[in-house]
């Protein structure tokens, strides 16, 4: 069986907001398909697949639900407090605390999180880094 790994999506009521946030971590929009009462919006890093759904369902007027099940996307950034300035300068985001090593472990790489318009949360993890820290599994 072969699997590949698409894209995520989120509800957002406007679209703009959304589509700028996204844009200024990086993301291209790609596309759009069109429903009878909803539209998604689709956006990709440069050089990837459509990584990032926006679904707009028509008329919908107060905030989403988040639940607590929902934590985060993460994102890797070149330099992330370049990229926080672009966010505050551009569209007024700030970090919900200053940049910081996970756990308080020097040997990885700073993290922020952000919230895009919908308040769903994005992890910026400096350096262009894709491994994901990983300690070992306890013995049994």
């Amino acid at each position: 069986m072969s699997l590949t790994f698409v894209h995520t999506c989120v509800r957002v009521r406007d679209i703009d907001a959304a589509v700028r946030f996204y844009e200024a971590l990086g993301f291209e929009r790609r596309g759009r398909l069109n429903f009878e009462t909803a539209y998604n919006v689709y956006m990709g890093l440069p050089g990837a697949g459509d990584q990032l759904e926006l679904t707009v369902n028509v008329g919908r007027e107060e905030p989403y639900d988040l639940g607590d099940g929902y934590n985060h996307i993460a994102l890797t950034v070149e330099d992330i407090n370049k990229t926080l300035t672009v966010l505050k300068d551009a569209l007024g985001v700030e970090p919900e605390k200053p940049p910081f090593h996970p756990g308080g472990r020097a040997e990885l790489p700073l993290i922020a999180f952000v919230a895009d318009p919908d308040g769903y949360r994005v992890e910026l993890i400096d350096g262009g880094r894709f491994d994901t820290p990983q300690d070992p599994e306890p013995s049994e």
